[in-house]
């Protein structure tokens, strides 16, 4: 299983990681109005910062990121209430101590499977290189579900369906809701954006393919394991060595 990274940063640092973070889902055409938002997890100091519910995007400075107790969920020194989504990030944290950062958006390409109810099949060596098998969809939520603590049992069906799959999250970083739309995440906020947009890329791939060839074979078991390998694991060689002291992002 991938390991959580080490020198996390400072909180101040993270808020401006999770502050471009959100302005990235942006740029990169995965947010249409204020559909989604993009958080990060400081574990030492016991606190997540996720993107208000509401504030336009162009208007958001990291100051206004909303800091919530990993423990109980209160919003912590802040007048503005968090994402909507708080509680479904807070469960992924929670359950998963590789994640530092989590994004959730409605990008059209990746919602539209989520809709059909489809996993995403992995048709090819690009699909590999981020994502370690067809990417999942969960199971409709129930009506106690729904009517109950709503955002809550989304993380909690997004938990289950990761590992229902056998997955663990830093080799399957995202996960379909049905009906509703992509969460992935990652070792960090940015990472958690580059794999967001991944998953759009490879949806768009997906269905292209299949319109052309409904019946496309899913990627040989020995291409998606070398290709996946080589980015990731002990063994990953694809980019370059890091000087000491510092990451390797390539």
């Amino acid at each position: 299983m991938s390991q959580p990274r080490s020198g996390a940063p400072s909180l101040s640092a993270l808020r401006e990681e999770v502050c471009e973070a959100n302005r990235a889902i942006v740029s990169a055409g995965l947010v249409r109005l204020s559909f989604g938002n993009a958080s990060g997890v400081d574990r030492s100091a016991g606190v997540m910062l996720i993107k208000p519910s509401g504030i336009d995007y162009d208007a958001l400075r990291p100051a206004d990121l909303v800091a919530v107790s990993l423990d109980d969920g209160r919003p912590i020194g802040s007048e503005l209430r968090p994402s909507s989504d708080s509680p479904t990030h807070l469960a992924l944290y929670r359950r998963f101590r590789e994640i530092g950062g989590v994004v959730h958006t409605h990008s059209i390409e990746a919602t539209a499977w989520a809709q059909a109810g489809r996993a995403i099949p992995a048709l090819g060596t690009t699909h590999a290189d981020h994502f370690y098998g067809p990417i999942p969809v969960t199971r409709q939520l129930t009506g106690a579900e729904i009517g109950g603590d709503y955002e809550v049992a989304t993380g909690e069906v997004i938990i289950e369906t990761l590992e229902r799959a056998g997955y663990g999250p830093l080799d399957m970083p995202a996960v379909l809701v049905a009906s509703h739309g992509p969460f992935t995440w990652g070792a960090s906020a940015s990472e958690a954006v580059e794999n967001a947009i991944a998953l759009e890329a490879v949806a768009a791939m997906a269905t292209r393919s299949l319109l052309i060839d409904s019946a496309a074979a899913v990627l040989q078991a020995a291409l998606l394991e070398r290709h996946h390998a080589r980015k990731h694991g002990p063994g990953a060689y694809y980019g370059q060595v890091a000087p000491p002291g510092r990451g390797n992002d390539g």
